[in-house]
């Protein structure tokens, strides 16, 4: 069947079998709300299932980056989904929301389907985590479009939040402190620089690092992005938060003053949280200037929690109660700028 398009390189028959082979994955990430099996040409969701009053509904998207091409270079591909769900589900989280469904869309030039199961292994991981539903998604198989072994993905969620509940930075003021919670690692940001690092210097992604605990340095760069969707709600739901950020691309410097209004600063104390021996390393081997890694990378910080000064420990317990490690890294100012000191 279809031998012309066969020839032209597409296999429609790995097609179906990826299909096959992640419906058990798809499955696994169901929650209330969820409607249909895969295989429909669109997702559904109920939202009114949900009992939710006066429903806004957040939605992000966003990819990997270039953390592929680490994952490329190792073989190894049943994490990097937990990224990409982790990248959306965590932006949405930033506006209070619960994140409801996802989306993937995988881009591979021949169809594997082993590979692409996966990659979708680690997306229906992540959902699992994040107790967000996968309902759709397209692999799509573009033969010269991308080199043998290499693929792209990217992913869409979409969350609810009570409009009264809604965290848009409105009541955050001076004197309110951030409580920064630890990051699992780089995450997925700066890895083209991380890259360049590694052609410029020779470095061995598969060699150990005392300084790593041991782990090599592509273990140690593939770990998964921190999803923090189930720990910060419960902080959502038994205090009262002023803001939230995600710190991505942009490190310190353009992530936490998006939580901030006009006219507001951060004074930020270095040594109020451990600075993870990875981008200590980076930043030795890269002779990268010590405050421009704030301006790259998370540094050890993947979350930041803006809440009165008053209220910072309650939030801290919580999510230490919650398996999360968490303190207070700094305060809003009344002058504009990142102070880093």
């Amino acid at each position: 069947m279809a031998e012309n398009y066969t020839k032209a390189g597409v296999n429609l028959e790995a097609g179906y079998e990826v299909v096959r082979r992640i419906k058990q994955h798809v499955a696994s990430t169901n929650r209330q709300g969820t409607m249909g099996n895969i295989g429909a040409f669109g997702g559904m969701f109920d939202l009114a299932s949900l009992n939710v009053k006066e429903p806004i509904l957040v939605s992000g998207t966003d990819g990997v980056g270039t953390k592929l091409k680490l994952a490329f270079a190792l073989d190894k591909h049943d994490t990097i989904g937990i990224d990409a769900v982790a990248m959306c589900v965590n932006d949405v989280l930033a506006q209070g929301a619960e994140p409801l469904f996802f989306l993937d869309y995988v881009a591979i030039g021949h169809n594997i389907p082993a590979k692409v199961e996966a990659i979708v292994s680690g997306v229906a991981e992540g959902c699992r985590q994040a107790h967000c539903a996968l309902i759709g998604g397209e692999t799509a198989e573009m033969p010269s479009m991308y080199s043998d072994g290499e693929y792209d993905i990217a992913g869409f969620t979409c969350g609810v939040v009570e409009r009264s509940k809604l965290i848009d930075g409105s009541k955050v003021k001076t004197g309110d402190v951030l409580v920064g919670i630890a990051s699992s690692g780089v995450h997925s940001n700066g890895f083209s620089l991380v890259r360049k690092i590694i052609a410029d210097k020779n470095l061995d992604l598969r060699a150990t690092y005392e300084e790593l605990g041991g782990k090599t340095l592509g273990e140690t760069l593939l770990t998964p992005t921190k999803i923090y969707v189930r720990q910060v709600l419960e902080v959502i739901r038994t205090c009262d938060v002023h803001g939230i950020c995600h710190v991505t691309g942009g490190g310190f410097d353009e992530n936490i003053p998006r939580t901030l209004q006009e006219g507001q600063g951060l004074r930020i104390k270095e040594g109020s949280w451990d600075i993870l021996p990875i981008f200590r390393l980076l930043e030795r081997e890269g002779e990268i200037p010590h405050r421009e890694m704030f301006n790259i990378f998370n540094m050890g910080i993947g979350m930041v929690i803006v809440v009165d000064k008053a209220e910072a420990q309650k939030v801290i317990n919580t999510l230490a109660a919650n398996g999360e490690k968490a303190s207070i890294i700094g305060e809003v100012t009344d002058t504009e700028g990142v102070v880093i000191e």
